[in-house]
């Protein structure tokens, strides 16, 4: 037998090391290839926020059985046990017989349940009720806080990764005209300064990619972190294809959407509700409480004890109070104004969020359509630039500007297209859409 429960105890123990840490959520392998929806998932299980949001939902839920206890019996029991050694008082008597030491016993049972409170007990169930559905608002909230802060980390860094390629490219290229300005010098078709120039070229384009990989590394810290993920090996992220769509839904439609869905203007409403509720709590503070009380007991000096027991009831009728009650009233009902002036505030916020978003879509969208227009010429441009100077017509000038136009157009193309998917998550975001 003994044999048996130490190999049990010994296969739950290795078990325990193969079980994944509470909170843990999911691991990403180091060249595993995330995308989006991916990201999004392991946010939402990692998150410190979104854990922590829902912890309060589990600590207002608590409270709404505590209120309800309110119902309930409270029933305790109590025992005592005293040795008594008489004494002789100060004015000469004896307080009992001289050196007639005694034990004392004495045990009892109590029941108090609570008659009629005039709804105190009702109203405080209600406010916990309350606020419970508002702390799984907040949760819904601050979930799609996260889902926005993945996505927008996520294109930034899709856009920096595309930046990088862009800043290698461009080391390629100049990399490519000094090899071929150092040919042209060799045969004395071209100066010493084509091959000067090269080179200067050369480490600006070297700077420049030193940089777009330190923003690379930052994109990266930045997007582990979105996804409660700092630790996270490196991995691969997917970026298909883009063709840039206008959003179908008008700004008014968006706006009202926002103010009929968003989970922050809900869970304000809630808000609101539960702080009426708690006014009318804090005025039940006046009334008078019935409280029944039951108790049965024995105790005495000596076996057998002596048993009794008694039944009642206690009414309780607030006289004066120090005036705190007034002031709790005084105090809810500024709360409510606090949260009406908020739910003013947060109406103000989604408007200007939901233009924002617009506005930027419609810029980014824009953008797009140059920008493409822009590459285009400037790859023609640095096409026949490197024509020019490859038949000995052309200027080094020429090609670094037509090389360095080539560059900016792609990395401004890259700009807009992350920035339309980044202005359409913030709209998304900005109507509470899941």
């Amino acid at each position: 037998m003994r044999e048996k429960f130490i190999s049990l105890l010994v296969l739950l123990l290795s078990l325990s090391f193969h079980l994944p840490a509470q909170g843990q959520g999911e691991v990403v392998k180091k060249g595993e290839a995330l995308d989006l929806q991916r990201c999004i998932r392991i946010a939402l299980a990692r998150h410190p926020a979104a854990l922590s949001a829902a912890s309060t939902v589990s600590v207002n839920e608590s409270r709404i059985g505590q209120a309800r206890a309110g119902y309930l019996p409270q029933v305790g029991i109590s025992s005592s046990y005293t040795r008594t050694d008489p004494y002789t008082t100060p004015a000469g008597t004896i307080s009992q017989q001289q050196g007639n030491v005694y034990n004392q016993y004495g045990s009892t049972i109590t029941l108090n349940q609570n008659i009629y409170d005039f709804g105190k007990t009702a109203a405080q169930v209600e406010v916990q009720k309350l606020n419970t559905g508002s702390s799984r608002l907040d949760l819904d909230a601050v979930q799609k806080q996260i889902v926005f802060n993945v996505k927008q980390a996520y294109f930034n860094l899709l856009k920096s990764q595309k930046n990088m390629e862009v800043a290698l490219e461009k080391v390629q290229q100049f990399n490519k005209r000094l090899d071929q300005a150092k040919g042209f010098f060799e045969v004395g078709v071209k100066p010493k300064f084509d091959v000067t120039k090269a080179e200067v070229d050369l480490s600006n384009a070297r700077l420049d990619l030193i940089k777009a990989e330190n923003a690379l590394r930052i994109a990266r810290s930045t997007l582990n972190n979105a996804m409660g993920y700092p630790d996270a090996p490196e991995f691969d992220t997917s970026r298909g294809d883009f063709a840039p769509q206008p959003y179908g839904m008008t700004f008014e439609e968006a706006l009202q959407k926002a103010y009929q869905d968003r989970p922050e203007r809900k869970s304000l409403a809630t808000k609101r509700q539960s702080q009426e509720k708690t006014i009318e709590l804090a005025k039940k503070n006046y009334y008078p409480n019935v409280t029944g009380t039951a108790g049965y007991g024995w105790g005495g000096q000596s076996f057998p004890w002596d048993e009794g027991w008694n039944l009642g009831a206690t009414l309780n009728i607030p006289i004066f109070s120090g005036l705190s009650t007034k002031y709790q009233v005084d105090e809810a009902r500024a709360s409510l104004e606090v949260i009406k002036a908020n739910e003013k505030t947060l109406r103000q916020d989604i408007y200007l969020e939901l233009q924002q978003a617009y506005s930027n879509l419609r810029e980014a969208t824009d953008r797009i359509t140059t920008t493409e227009l822009a590459v285009r010429q400037a790859a023609e441009n640095m096409e026949l630039a490197n024509g020019r100077y490859a038949s000995g017509v052309g200027s080094p000038i020429e090609i670094t500007d037509a090389l360095v136009a080539y560059s900016n157009a792609q990395t401004a193309q890259a700009a807009a297209i992350y920035d339309h998917k980044i202005a359409r998550a913030s709209i998304e975001k900005a109507i509470g859409a899941p």
